[in-house]
C-alpha cells in the first residue's frame, strides 16, 4: 500500500530549503539482490562522477527492476543525507522514485544521458 503522505501537499518552502537538498544523477555500476533486507530490495553502487565518487544504497524497487537491468542506467539520488545502516549494508545516498498505483517504486531518471554528478535544478 502506498504511503498516504505521498498524496498530501506539503507546506511551502523557500528556495534555500530546496538548494539544501543535493540531488544528483549517477550511473548504477553494480546491482545485486539484498535477500537479508526485511522488504525485497536491491543493493546498488552508483557512480556520481569525480566530485562525489561511488556511493552505496539499497532500494525497494524489485517490482519493476532486476539487478541486471539496472547496471549502466542513470538514477537520481539525494547525496547529502547522513549514512544509514540497513542490516549489514550502509546506505550512503537515497535513490529517488515515485509510487505507482500499487505502491511499487518507479525510479526518477533522466530521459537523456547527462554527466554523472549533475545536480537537479
Amino acid at each position: 500500500m502506498a504511503d498516504d503522505r505521498s498524496n498530501t501537499a506539503r507546506s511551502t518552502i523557500g528556495f534555500d530549503d530546496f538548494l539544501a537538498v543535493d540531488i544528483r544523477v549517477g550511473t548504477v555500476v553494480e546491482a545485486m539482490p539484498f535477500p537479508e533486507a526485511r522488504k525485497p530490495a536491491i543493493k546498488l553502487i552508483v557512480d556520481f562522477g569525480a566530485e562525489i565518487g561511488r556511493r552505496k544504497t539499497s532500494a525497494q524497487i524489485t517490482e519493476h527492476y532486476t539487478p541486471e537491468a539496472l547496471v549502466g542506467t542513470q538514477v537520481a539520488a539525494v547525496v547529502n543525507f547522513p549514512p544509514k545502516q540497513i542490516g549489514k549494508w550502509m546506505s550512503e545516498v537515497l535513490v529517488l522514485g515515485f509510487s505507482d498505483a500499487t505502491g511499487a517504486i518507479s525510479l526518477v531518471r533522466p530521459d537523456h544521458s547527462v554527466p554523472d554528478g549533475s545536480r537537479l535544478h
